[in-house]
Protein backbone atom coordinates (compact mmCIF):
# COMPACT_ATOMS: atom_id res chain seq x y z
CA UNK A 1 0.00 0.00 0.00
CA UNK A 2 2.45 3.05 -1.32
CA UNK A 3 0.58 6.51 -0.62
CA UNK A 4 2.66 7.52 -3.85
CA UNK A 5 0.21 5.16 -6.23
CA UNK A 6 -2.26 6.51 -7.89
CA UNK A 7 -4.82 4.56 -8.48
CA UNK A 8 -5.26 2.37 -5.43
CA UNK A 9 -7.37 -1.12 -5.99
CA UNK A 10 -10.64 -1.82 -4.91
CA UNK A 11 -9.39 -5.10 -1.78
CA UNK A 12 -6.67 -1.57 -0.96
CA UNK A 13 -9.05 0.61 -0.42
CA UNK A 14 -11.30 -1.29 1.68
CA UNK A 15 -8.66 -2.82 3.31
CA UNK A 16 -7.64 0.74 4.47
CA UNK A 17 -10.56 1.73 5.78
CA UNK A 18 -10.77 -0.99 8.04
CA UNK A 19 -7.65 -0.52 9.08
CA UNK A 20 -7.70 3.03 9.51
CA UNK A 21 -11.01 2.97 11.75
CA UNK A 22 -9.39 0.10 13.74
CA UNK A 23 -6.47 1.91 14.77
CA UNK A 24 -8.37 5.27 15.52
CA UNK A 25 -10.53 3.53 17.75
CA UNK A 26 -7.24 1.93 19.81
CA UNK A 27 -5.79 4.96 19.60
CA UNK A 28 -7.71 7.85 20.45
CA UNK A 29 -9.11 8.02 23.84
CA UNK A 30 -12.10 7.20 23.52
CA UNK A 31 -12.70 5.67 27.09
CA UNK A 32 -13.72 7.40 29.79
CA UNK A 33 -11.49 5.72 32.06
CA UNK A 34 -8.86 8.30 30.55
CA UNK A 35 -10.38 11.33 31.57
CA UNK A 36 -11.12 9.96 34.77
CA UNK A 37 -6.99 9.58 34.99
CA UNK A 38 -6.57 13.27 33.06
CA UNK A 39 -8.98 14.87 36.07
CA UNK A 40 -7.55 13.31 38.30
CA UNK A 41 -3.85 14.74 37.88
CA UNK A 42 -3.12 17.48 40.40
CA UNK A 43 -0.99 20.01 38.30
CA UNK A 44 0.99 21.56 41.09
CA UNK A 45 2.01 17.72 42.39
CA UNK A 46 2.15 15.83 38.79
CA UNK A 47 3.82 12.61 39.74
CA UNK A 48 5.21 10.46 36.91
CA UNK A 49 2.92 7.73 37.46
CA UNK A 50 0.02 10.27 36.03
CA UNK A 51 1.77 10.36 32.59
CA UNK A 52 2.57 6.59 33.10
CA UNK A 53 -1.14 5.81 33.08
CA UNK A 54 -2.03 8.40 29.66
CA UNK A 55 0.84 6.60 28.36
CA UNK A 56 -0.20 3.26 29.54
CA UNK A 57 -4.08 4.02 28.00
CA UNK A 58 -5.78 0.91 26.38
CA UNK A 59 -9.11 0.93 25.51
CA UNK A 60 -11.24 -1.45 27.34
CA UNK A 61 -15.01 -0.92 26.57
CA UNK A 62 -15.43 -4.30 28.00
CA UNK A 63 -13.54 -4.81 31.55
CA UNK A 64 -14.29 -8.59 31.31
CA UNK A 65 -12.20 -9.29 29.29
CA UNK A 66 -9.66 -7.88 26.78
CA UNK A 67 -10.46 -10.09 24.35
CA UNK A 68 -13.60 -9.17 23.85
CA UNK A 69 -12.47 -5.73 23.40
CA UNK A 70 -10.61 -6.70 20.54
CA UNK A 71 -13.73 -8.44 18.81
CA UNK A 72 -15.68 -5.09 19.54
CA UNK A 73 -13.18 -3.01 17.65
CA UNK A 74 -12.49 -5.15 15.06
CA UNK A 75 -16.35 -5.74 14.33
CA UNK A 76 -16.81 -1.72 14.23
CA UNK A 77 -14.16 -1.70 12.22
CA UNK A 78 -15.78 -3.60 9.65
CA UNK A 79 -19.15 -1.97 9.64
CA UNK A 80 -17.78 1.43 9.26
CA UNK A 81 -15.35 0.22 6.22
CA UNK A 82 -18.54 -0.96 4.56
CA UNK A 83 -20.50 2.11 5.22
CA UNK A 84 -17.61 4.08 4.25
CA UNK A 85 -17.16 2.19 1.41
CA UNK A 86 -20.61 2.47 0.19
CA UNK A 87 -20.97 6.54 0.77
CA UNK A 88 -17.19 7.28 -0.94
CA UNK A 89 -17.37 5.48 -4.11
CA UNK A 90 -15.39 7.79 -6.12
CA UNK A 91 -11.89 8.25 -4.14
CA UNK A 92 -9.14 6.59 -6.21
CA UNK A 93 -6.75 6.64 -2.86
CA UNK A 94 -6.13 7.40 0.37
CA UNK A 95 -2.11 8.63 0.36
CA UNK A 96 -3.14 11.73 2.24
CA UNK A 97 -4.95 10.03 4.93
CA UNK A 98 -2.37 6.98 5.08
CA UNK A 99 0.33 9.64 5.79
CA UNK A 100 -1.82 11.25 9.02
CA UNK A 101 -2.61 7.39 10.36
CA UNK A 102 1.05 6.94 10.27
CA UNK A 103 1.97 10.44 12.25
CA UNK A 104 -0.52 8.92 14.35
CA UNK A 105 0.68 5.77 14.74
CA UNK A 106 4.18 6.90 15.15
CA UNK A 107 3.47 9.89 18.31
CA UNK A 108 1.35 7.06 19.88
CA UNK A 109 3.54 4.53 20.55
CA UNK A 110 6.20 6.69 20.82
CA UNK A 111 4.56 7.68 23.94
CA UNK A 112 4.00 4.50 24.96
CA UNK A 113 7.70 3.80 24.63
CA UNK A 114 8.69 6.46 26.10
CA UNK A 115 6.63 5.85 29.35
CA UNK A 116 8.09 2.27 30.05
CA UNK A 117 12.00 3.72 28.93
CA UNK A 118 12.23 6.01 31.69
CA UNK A 119 11.08 3.57 34.63
CA UNK A 120 13.85 0.92 33.35
CA UNK A 121 16.91 3.91 32.80
CA UNK A 122 15.80 4.98 36.65
CA UNK A 123 15.14 1.38 37.06
CA UNK A 124 12.05 1.99 38.82
CA UNK A 125 10.04 -0.97 36.81
CA UNK A 126 12.30 -4.06 38.58
CA UNK A 127 13.89 -2.29 41.63
CA UNK A 128 16.51 -4.31 43.26
CA UNK A 129 15.33 -7.58 45.20
CA UNK A 130 14.41 -6.72 48.84
CA UNK A 131 15.62 -8.29 51.78
CA UNK A 132 11.87 -10.92 51.90
CA UNK A 133 12.69 -11.70 47.92
CA UNK A 134 16.51 -11.94 48.53
CA UNK A 135 15.28 -14.91 51.66
CA UNK A 136 12.36 -16.61 49.55
CA UNK A 137 12.70 -19.74 48.09
CA UNK A 138 13.19 -20.01 43.84
CA UNK A 139 9.61 -21.97 43.91
CA UNK A 140 8.16 -20.07 46.16
CA UNK A 141 7.39 -17.00 43.21
CA UNK A 142 5.15 -17.14 40.49
CA UNK A 143 6.87 -17.28 37.41
CA UNK A 144 6.49 -13.50 36.54
CA UNK A 145 7.49 -12.22 40.03
CA UNK A 146 10.33 -14.57 39.25
CA UNK A 147 10.72 -12.59 36.29
CA UNK A 148 10.84 -9.40 37.66
CA UNK A 149 13.05 -10.28 40.38
CA UNK A 150 15.29 -11.91 37.97
CA UNK A 151 15.80 -8.47 35.83
CA UNK A 152 15.93 -6.34 39.11
CA UNK A 153 18.96 -8.00 40.25
CA UNK A 154 20.76 -7.30 37.12
CA UNK A 155 20.34 -3.05 37.27
CA UNK A 156 22.11 -2.37 34.61
CA UNK A 157 21.13 -4.82 32.25
CA UNK A 158 17.53 -2.97 32.93
CA UNK A 159 18.95 0.49 32.25
CA UNK A 160 20.22 -0.97 29.14
CA UNK A 161 16.69 -1.98 27.79
CA UNK A 162 15.40 1.21 28.53
CA UNK A 163 17.67 2.97 26.72
CA UNK A 164 16.92 0.73 23.36
CA UNK A 165 13.02 1.73 24.48
CA UNK A 166 14.47 5.50 24.05
CA UNK A 167 16.42 5.71 21.29
CA UNK A 168 13.44 3.84 19.29
CA UNK A 169 11.36 6.54 20.35
CA UNK A 170 13.02 8.85 19.28
CA UNK A 171 13.43 7.49 16.01
CA UNK A 172 9.77 7.00 15.38
CA UNK A 173 9.17 11.28 15.74
CA UNK A 174 10.82 11.46 12.68
CA UNK A 175 9.37 10.58 9.08
CA UNK A 176 12.90 9.33 8.03
CA UNK A 177 13.85 7.16 10.56
CA UNK A 178 10.55 5.84 11.13
CA UNK A 179 11.66 2.29 9.15
CA UNK A 180 14.27 1.99 12.02
CA UNK A 181 12.31 2.73 14.92
CA UNK A 182 9.92 0.70 14.11
CA UNK A 183 12.49 -2.25 13.38
CA UNK A 184 13.92 -1.93 16.68
CA UNK A 185 10.33 -1.78 18.69
CA UNK A 186 9.21 -5.52 16.78
CA UNK A 187 12.13 -7.07 17.99
CA UNK A 188 12.41 -5.48 21.21
CA UNK A 189 8.37 -5.18 22.21
CA UNK A 190 8.08 -8.54 20.18
CA UNK A 191 10.46 -10.14 22.56
CA UNK A 192 8.54 -8.60 25.59
CA UNK A 193 5.24 -10.01 24.25
CA UNK A 194 6.72 -13.15 24.17
CA UNK A 195 8.01 -12.87 28.03
CA UNK A 196 4.65 -11.96 28.79
CA UNK A 197 3.27 -15.34 27.77
CA UNK A 198 5.72 -17.55 28.77
CA UNK A 199 6.47 -15.98 31.93
CA UNK A 200 2.27 -15.62 32.37
CA UNK A 201 2.36 -11.44 32.19
CA UNK A 202 -0.17 -9.56 32.22
CA UNK A 203 0.81 -7.34 29.68
CA UNK A 204 0.01 -10.04 26.72
CA UNK A 205 -2.75 -7.58 25.13
CA UNK A 206 -1.00 -4.35 25.52
CA UNK A 207 2.04 -5.50 23.82
CA UNK A 208 0.78 -6.80 21.35
CA UNK A 209 -1.07 -3.59 20.57
CA UNK A 210 2.45 -2.07 20.25
CA UNK A 211 3.87 -4.42 18.01
CA UNK A 212 0.71 -4.10 15.61
CA UNK A 213 1.46 -0.09 16.18
CA UNK A 214 5.13 -0.79 14.93
CA UNK A 215 4.46 -3.62 12.50
CA UNK A 216 1.83 -1.11 10.49
CA UNK A 217 4.97 1.80 10.65
CA UNK A 218 7.58 -1.04 9.31
CA UNK A 219 5.35 -1.93 6.39
CA UNK A 220 5.28 1.05 5.10
CA UNK A 221 9.16 0.52 4.41
CA UNK A 222 9.76 -2.91 4.56
CA UNK A 223 9.34 -3.26 0.66
CA UNK A 224 11.93 -0.97 -0.28
CA UNK A 225 13.91 -2.01 2.69
CA UNK A 226 13.88 -5.58 1.57
CA UNK A 227 14.64 -5.35 -1.96
CA UNK A 228 18.06 -3.40 -1.01
CA UNK A 229 18.95 -5.54 2.28
CA UNK A 230 17.61 -8.96 0.99
CA UNK A 231 17.27 -9.27 -2.64
CA UNK A 232 20.05 -6.79 -3.58
CA UNK A 233 17.65 -5.11 -6.06
CA UNK A 234 17.01 -1.19 -6.82
CA UNK A 235 14.28 0.62 -4.55
CA UNK A 236 12.12 3.13 -5.67
CA UNK A 237 12.29 6.19 -3.08
CA UNK A 238 9.30 7.61 -1.32
CA UNK A 239 8.68 10.84 -2.92
CA UNK A 240 5.71 11.10 -1.38
CA UNK A 241 4.95 14.87 0.17
CA UNK A 242 2.33 15.84 2.45
CA UNK A 243 0.00 18.91 1.69
CA UNK A 244 0.27 20.67 4.15
CA UNK A 245 -1.45 24.20 4.32
CA UNK A 246 1.47 27.18 4.94
CA UNK A 247 0.01 28.47 8.35
CA UNK A 248 -0.19 25.29 9.62
CA UNK A 249 3.56 24.39 9.12
CA UNK A 250 4.25 26.63 12.11
CA UNK A 251 1.83 24.74 14.29
CA UNK A 252 3.52 21.62 13.16
CA UNK A 253 6.62 22.35 14.49
CA UNK A 254 5.26 23.83 17.32
CA UNK A 255 2.73 20.87 18.71
CA UNK A 256 6.35 18.53 17.68
CA UNK A 257 8.37 20.47 19.91
CA UNK A 258 5.91 20.31 23.15
CA UNK A 259 5.73 16.88 22.32
CA UNK A 260 9.17 15.73 22.68
CA UNK A 261 9.75 18.16 26.07
CA UNK A 262 6.43 16.83 27.20
CA UNK A 263 7.61 13.12 27.03
CA UNK A 264 11.37 13.42 26.92
CA UNK A 265 12.55 16.09 29.38
CA UNK A 266 9.51 16.99 31.47
CA UNK A 267 8.33 13.13 31.82
CA UNK A 268 12.47 12.23 32.64
CA UNK A 269 12.61 15.06 35.45
CA UNK A 270 9.50 13.55 37.21
CA UNK A 271 10.62 9.95 36.98
CA UNK A 272 13.91 10.97 38.55
CA UNK A 273 12.40 12.80 40.83
CA UNK A 274 10.38 10.07 41.77
CA UNK A 275 13.22 7.64 41.56
CA UNK A 276 14.96 9.86 43.89
CA UNK A 277 12.35 10.65 46.54
CA UNK A 278 9.15 8.34 46.36
CA UNK A 279 9.40 5.57 43.75
CA UNK A 280 6.21 4.01 43.23
CA UNK A 281 7.26 -0.05 44.03
CA UNK A 282 9.11 0.22 47.01
CA UNK A 283 7.28 2.17 49.81
CA UNK A 284 8.31 5.17 51.67
CA UNK A 285 7.71 5.56 55.39
CA UNK A 286 10.40 4.62 57.32
CA UNK A 287 10.59 1.35 59.63
CA UNK A 288 11.58 0.82 63.08
CA UNK A 289 15.17 2.25 63.42
CA UNK A 290 18.46 0.08 63.24
CA UNK A 291 15.99 -3.29 62.61
CA UNK A 292 15.87 -4.07 59.53
CA UNK A 293 17.51 -7.52 58.33
CA UNK A 294 16.47 -11.42 58.36
CA UNK A 295 15.40 -12.80 61.62
CA UNK A 296 15.27 -16.07 63.28
CA UNK A 297 12.31 -17.42 65.36
CA UNK A 298 14.08 -18.64 68.16
CA UNK A 299 10.92 -18.90 70.28
CA UNK A 300 7.17 -19.02 69.40
CA UNK A 301 4.14 -19.48 72.10
CA UNK A 302 0.51 -18.86 71.12
CA UNK A 303 -1.80 -18.85 73.89
CA UNK A 304 1.06 -19.69 76.15
CA UNK A 305 1.58 -23.04 74.30
CA UNK A 306 5.38 -22.75 73.08
CA UNK A 307 5.47 -24.55 69.54
CA UNK A 308 8.78 -25.98 69.11
CA UNK A 309 10.22 -25.04 65.03
CA UNK A 310 8.51 -27.43 62.41
CA UNK A 311 8.76 -26.42 58.87
CA UNK A 312 4.74 -28.08 58.13
CA UNK A 313 3.61 -25.85 60.74
CA UNK A 314 0.65 -23.73 59.76
CA UNK A 315 1.19 -21.57 62.70
CA UNK A 316 4.68 -21.07 63.92
CA UNK A 317 6.77 -18.63 62.39
CA UNK A 318 9.48 -20.05 60.97
CA UNK A 319 11.24 -16.18 59.65
CA UNK A 320 10.42 -12.81 60.27
CA UNK A 321 12.21 -10.14 57.75
CA UNK A 322 12.06 -6.30 58.61
CA UNK A 323 13.26 -4.21 55.76
CA UNK A 324 14.32 -0.42 55.74
CA UNK A 325 10.53 0.90 54.75
CA UNK A 326 7.52 0.17 56.86
CA UNK A 327 7.10 -3.45 55.79
CA UNK A 328 7.61 -6.71 57.55
CA UNK A 329 7.49 -10.09 56.57
CA UNK A 330 6.43 -13.24 57.78
CA UNK A 331 7.48 -16.69 56.98
CA UNK A 332 5.30 -19.67 57.86
CA UNK A 333 3.55 -22.58 56.02
CA UNK A 334 0.43 -20.81 56.06
CA UNK A 335 -1.74 -20.66 53.50
CA UNK A 336 -1.32 -18.13 50.80
CA UNK A 337 -3.99 -17.03 47.99
CA UNK A 338 -1.50 -15.33 45.69
CA UNK A 339 -1.97 -11.83 45.08
CA UNK A 340 -0.72 -12.52 41.60
CA UNK A 341 -1.61 -8.84 40.03
CA UNK A 342 0.84 -8.36 37.12
CA UNK A 343 0.32 -5.29 35.30
CA UNK A 344 2.37 -2.68 35.95
CA UNK A 345 0.47 0.34 38.45
CA UNK A 346 2.76 3.33 38.88
CA UNK A 347 1.35 4.98 42.26
CA UNK A 348 2.55 7.19 44.86
CA UNK A 349 0.70 6.10 47.81
CA UNK A 350 2.61 3.45 49.82
CA UNK A 351 -0.29 1.69 50.40
CA UNK A 352 -0.49 0.68 46.57
CA UNK A 353 2.90 -0.60 46.41
CA UNK A 354 2.28 -3.92 46.25
CA UNK A 355 5.15 -5.32 44.60
CA UNK A 356 6.85 -6.89 47.03
CA UNK A 357 3.83 -8.88 48.30
CA UNK A 358 2.87 -9.56 45.29
CA UNK A 359 3.64 -12.85 43.49
CA UNK A 360 4.89 -14.74 46.64
CA UNK A 361 3.60 -17.63 48.47
CA UNK A 362 4.78 -19.04 52.05
CA UNK A 363 5.23 -15.28 53.12
CA UNK A 364 3.02 -12.53 54.59
CA UNK A 365 3.79 -9.48 54.16
CA UNK A 366 2.39 -6.57 56.48
CA UNK A 367 2.42 -3.00 56.22
CA UNK A 368 3.37 -1.47 59.56
CA UNK A 369 3.10 1.64 61.74
CA UNK A 370 4.53 3.00 65.06
CA UNK A 371 4.10 4.07 68.64
CA UNK A 372 7.27 4.64 69.66
CA UNK A 373 5.97 6.31 72.89
CA UNK A 374 3.82 2.51 73.79
CA UNK A 375 6.10 0.70 71.77
CA UNK A 376 3.32 -0.78 69.33
CA UNK A 377 3.74 -1.99 65.93
CA UNK A 378 -0.25 -2.18 64.02
CA UNK A 379 0.12 -4.22 61.22
CA UNK A 380 -1.87 -4.87 58.41
CA UNK A 381 -1.63 -7.65 55.78
CA UNK A 382 -0.82 -5.66 52.16
CA UNK A 383 -2.47 -9.31 50.73
CA UNK A 384 -5.69 -8.09 48.98
CA UNK A 385 -7.07 -11.25 49.89
CA UNK A 386 -6.66 -10.73 53.34
CA UNK A 387 -8.38 -7.28 54.23
CA UNK A 388 -9.14 -8.40 58.21
CA UNK A 389 -5.53 -9.66 59.26
CA UNK A 390 -4.99 -6.68 61.26
CA UNK A 391 -3.37 -6.73 65.03
CA UNK A 392 -0.90 -5.19 67.48
CA UNK A 393 1.82 -6.31 68.62
CA UNK A 394 4.02 -4.71 71.59
CA UNK A 395 7.87 -4.94 70.67
CA UNK A 396 10.85 -5.00 73.13
CA UNK A 397 14.29 -4.50 71.73
CA UNK A 398 16.87 -5.67 75.04
CA UNK A 399 20.08 -5.62 72.51
CA UNK A 400 20.35 -4.71 68.52
CA UNK A 401 19.74 -8.37 68.05
CA UNK A 402 16.92 -9.42 69.67
CA UNK A 403 13.14 -8.19 69.22
CA UNK A 404 10.42 -9.70 71.40
CA UNK A 405 7.16 -9.20 70.23
CA UNK A 406 3.65 -10.17 71.94
CA UNK A 407 0.19 -9.24 71.78
CA UNK A 408 -3.19 -10.73 69.80
CA UNK A 409 -3.56 -11.61 66.55
CA UNK A 410 -6.87 -10.36 65.08
CA UNK A 411 -8.24 -10.25 68.72
CA UNK A 412 -8.17 -13.89 69.28
CA UNK A 413 -4.97 -16.16 69.86
CA UNK A 414 -2.54 -14.53 71.79
CA UNK A 415 1.91 -14.77 70.77
CA UNK A 416 4.78 -14.45 72.23
CA UNK A 417 8.07 -14.33 70.31
CA UNK A 418 11.04 -13.82 70.42
CA UNK A 419 13.21 -12.91 67.24
CA UNK A 420 17.38 -12.94 66.72
CA UNK A 421 18.86 -11.46 63.90
CA UNK A 422 21.18 -13.65 61.46
CA UNK A 423 23.93 -11.14 60.24
CA UNK A 424 23.41 -13.25 56.99
CA UNK A 425 25.10 -12.02 54.17
CA UNK A 426 23.87 -11.75 50.30
CA UNK A 427 26.78 -12.45 47.43
CA UNK A 428 24.36 -10.32 45.34
CA UNK A 429 25.28 -7.25 47.24
CA UNK A 430 28.44 -8.44 48.56
CA UNK A 431 30.00 -9.36 45.02
CA UNK A 432 30.58 -12.90 43.72
CA UNK A 433 33.83 -11.83 41.50
CA UNK A 434 36.12 -11.79 44.71
CA UNK A 435 36.66 -14.34 47.63
CA UNK A 436 34.12 -14.22 50.22
CA UNK A 437 33.61 -15.05 53.78
CA UNK A 438 30.11 -16.12 54.90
Amino acid sequence: MSPASNQWSTTTQWLFRFFFIYFLLQVLPLDYKFYKDVFAIRLGAIYYGDIFRLAHYYPEFISSSPLYNWFLIVALSVIGAIVWSAIDKQAKEYAQLYYWLRVLLRYRLAFALTAYAFIKIFPLQSPFPTLSQLNTQYGEFTTWQLFSVSLGAAPLYQIFLGWVELVAAVLLLWRRTTAIGAFIVLLFTGNVLFSNLAYEGGEVGYSLFLVLLALVLFAYDAQRIFNVVVWGRKAIADRFLPIIKPQFKVWRWVLKGVFIFFILIFYGFKTYQGYKKNPHNIPIAKGLPDVAGVYNVAHFSINNDTLPYNSLDPIRWQQVVFEEWATLSIKSNRDVIIDSNNVEQVSPIDWDKKYESQGTIRRHFYAYTVDSIQQLLHLHNKNAHYPADTFTLHYARPDTNTIILQGRINNTDSIYTVLTKNPKKYLLIEGRRKPQTL
